[in-house]
Order: structure tokens, then sequence, then C-alpha cells
């Protein structure tokens, strides 16, 4: 029931963002609508991060052991991939980032409310990272929910600044 509930909440944020960006912020230059390409593809990317989140949170919580043994045999197939999805999100957010600063930035200034929040996620994902980092090199109980905090964090601060008008 829950999983469903889950599905459906990342359907509709998948959803909800493409329709957003494509038709309520459209552009005429094809540099931005590069941007916005590049800011979807990470944001799909980022989501399926953060939802080893909630894997590993429905392996705790549930009492059904095919629902624990099939979640557990995922998470180790995804975990491996985690840290490549993850550096693969940086680097098209990182570009994304840049063109709308060559594009956008002398338009409507770079202390724009826009951009000032694009700087505080990317500052933010930069911390998810090496806490990241940090914990792949010594794993800590701190360093678990360090790495997690500031992803959510990250998470949430993405989501504001696509929704912040330019």
């Amino acid at each position: 029931m829950h999983h469903r509930l889950w599905i459906a909440v990342n359907s509709i944020l998948i959803t909800f963002s493409m329709i957003f960006i494509w038709f309520f912020r459209p552009h005429d230059s094809s540099l931005v609508i590069t941007a916005q390409f590049l800011a979807q593809i990470a944001m799909f990317l980022f989501l399926i991060n953060i939802n080893m989140y909630f894997i590993f949170l429905v392996i705790r919580k549930t009492s059904v052991r095919k629902v624990k043994i099939r979640l557990a045999k995922f998470s180790r197939v995804m975990m491996k991939w985690h840290i490549t999805i993850a550096l693969t999100a940086t680097t098209i957010i990182t570009g994304h980032a840049a063109i709308n600063l060559y594009e956008i930035g002398p338009a409507v200034g770079f202390a724009n409310l826009k951009l000032s929040s694009g700087y505080l996620a990317i500052s933010l994902l930069f911390v998810t990272l090496v806490a990241g980092y940090r914990r792949h090199k010594k794993a800590s109980g701190f360093r678990r929910k360090f790495h997690l905090t500031t992803a959510m964090i990250f998470f949430l601060l993405f989501l504001i600044h696509m929704f912040i008008p330019i």
C-alpha cells in the first residue's frame, strides 16, 4: 500500500515539474531550453538517489518478510549505482547552472531570487557530496545522519528553486 503511494508521489512530482517547466516556463533561447532539459534529467537522477532512503525506511519498518527481501535485493543493486548517479546528476546540474548564469544572469541580474536559490541549492549539493564521500570512506551514525540530512535539505531547496519564478 505505502509503496503505491510513494510511486504516485514520485510520478506526480515528475509530471508536475515537467508540466511546470515546459508549459509555464517556456523560453525562446535554445540554450535555456537545453538548461531546462538538463535540470529535468538531473532532478530525475536526484530523485532516484533520494528514494533510496525511503526504500531503506520500508525495509526497516515493514513486517512482511517478502517485501524486506525483495527491497533488500533491489537496494543492494541500486547502492552500487548511488555514487555514479550522484556524480552524473551533479555534472548535469552544473551544466544547467553554467548555461543559466551565461544566458539568464545578465538579463535578470546575478542576485535574482531564482539564481540565488540556485546558488544555495548547488552549495548544499556539494556539502551533500562531501558528506557522502566521508560516509563512504568511514561510515558512522553521525556521518549517515549528516549525509541524509543534507540530502533532504538539498532536495527541499532544489524544489523551492524549481518553482521560484524568474
